[in-house]
């Protein structure tokens, strides 16, 4: 019986000194593997800190971002991060490809700043921060990006000469005002979470790009900031713009020449000029746009609600294009085409026009201070194929309004009886079709 005890302490011994070493190897192992994993983040994570940022707002960090970019763009996959609890001033820089891997992810958590003073912008560019000719690049984080414009928007003031700057503590400040932060060339882009406030001009660009997605973003600057368009579109296919907070000086959203398939949703506009196509054709140049949808959107105090602007002697076609679902709160025009745009000065009377046609209005509701809606088409190439579908906009005024809607040459169908009535848009097609056909193709 003593032996057999004995042998069964033995083997219990055994027993446990292999659990032992059993539990030792896997734990072993584990930190092996989680090392490994550290190992792996480490070498897709670039940390601007790492690479000599002071992050103190005040030292000039623009050397660490590049380098971190530098090393960031060499990695597939790879993260650049800007960390929360730094303010980082950094001057006008490029994050370029083409020769950059794809999915690089801009982690912003901090704050970015623009330099105010005249040294760090030369004679002038035409963007802050840049990413150009990229595939596949997201901007994501609850950082800032602060342009810090309030400098440059006084150039802008009545006695502001454009043949001058404006003066400042360390010199002149030149008079082209940079865009915020701009996308060149750039297929896969996603921008969401940041806050983009007080904009020099423009506070978000896409130039040239393909398969856009913007969510849960803010633009912020007052309402006064001239110029500063919350988003702008121009040559770009396939947006998406969701669930963000638009409010700026300008239009909070801009859709230009050589967009198409472009779809806004769940936007809050405000201040500004509204949601707008346009302005296109200036300078007799031929503009095309197609298939833009802007639906669930709120906008209130702006100049105008859903506005199409095009200038007189222009050339091309706005085609396929879909408001519904817009309340409107103490907008000054919550509808509006505009054939004969004049930003500023004298234009002369042209007879070619950008062709507006298959224009959509359904749900469009909310008050107004100057005039529900305003059609303003061409002489010699008249608006066609406008509908209007359960709208009702009423003065905001405490003495109502006897404000009516304005239309010239706009043909369509009311689709609905609207509030107020819109007795002035004319029935069936234009005689004059066959130039807006022309107008079309040509696109």
């Amino acid at each position: 019986m003593k032996n057999m005890n004995m042998k069964l302490n033995t083997i219990a011994l055994i027993i446990a000194i292999a659990f032992s070493v059993w539990s030792s190897s896997c734990t072993a192992a584990r930190v092996s593997h989680w090392r490994k994993l550290k190992a792996a983040a480490s070498a897709t994570s670039f940390n601007v800190l790492d690479y000599g940022a002071k992050g103190d707002g005040h030292a000039d960090d623009t050397k660490a971002f590049e380098d971190a970019w530098a090393a960031a763009c060499k990695v597939e996959g790879s993260t650049m991060v800007v960390p929360s609890g730094s303010v980082f001033l950094v001057k006008p820089i490029s994050f370029s490809g083409p020769n950059c891997e794809p999915n690089i992810v801009f982690q912003l958590d901090g704050k970015i700043i623009a330099p105010t003073s005249s040294e760090a912008w030369g004679s002038g560019t035409l963007q802050w921060l840049e990413f150009s000719k990229l595939n596949t690049i997201t901007i994501r984080g609850k950082g800032v990006i602060d342009g810090q414009g309030s400098v440059w928007w006084n150039n802008d003031s009545p006695t502001y000469n454009p043949t001058e700057v404006m003066l400042e503590s360390n010199g002149r400040l030149p008079s082209t005002k940079p865009t915020a932060l701009r996308f060149y060339g750039s297929d896969g882009v996603t921008v969401t979470g940041i806050t983009i406030q007080n904009s020099q001009q423009t506070h978000l660009k896409f130039d040239s790009c393909t398969n856009v997605q913007v969510s849960g973003i803010s633009v912020s600057s007052p309402g006064d900031s001239p110029n500063t368009d919350g988003i702008h579109l121009q040559n770009s296919q396939n947006v998406v713009i969701y669930s963000s907070t638009l409010a700026c000086g300008d239009d909070c959203v801009s859709i230009q020449t050589g967009c198409s398939d472009i779809y806004v949703h769940n936007v809050n506009c405000g201040p500004g000029h509204g949601i707008s196509i346009g302005s296109l054709g200036r300078e007799n140049t031929k503009a095309c746009v197609r298939n833009v949808t802007v639906r669930d959107v709120t906008i209130q105090n702006t100049l105008t609600g859903v506005r199409i602007k095009t200038w007189q002697g222009g050339s091309g076609s706005v085609q396929n294009i879909m408001f519904s679902n817009v309340q409107v709160s103490g907008v000054q025009t919550p509808i509006s085409i505009d054939q004969y745009y004049c930003d500023g000065g004298r234009c002369r009377n042209e007879s070619s026009a950008v062709a507006v046609s298959g224009i959509h209005y359904v749900n469009v509701k909310g008050t107004y201070t100057k005039e529900p809606i305003y059609f303003a088409c061409s002489d010699n190439l008249p608006c066609s194929g406008i509908t209007l579908d359960t709208i009702q906009l009423e003065s905001a005024q405490e003495t109502k309004n006897s404000n009516v809607p304005f239309c010239w040459e706009a043909y369509g169908e009311l689709k609905t009886t609207t509030v107020p009535p819109v007795e002035c848009l004319q029935r069936g097609n234009p005689s004059k079709e066959g130039g807006i056909n022309s107008n079309i193709d040509s696109c």
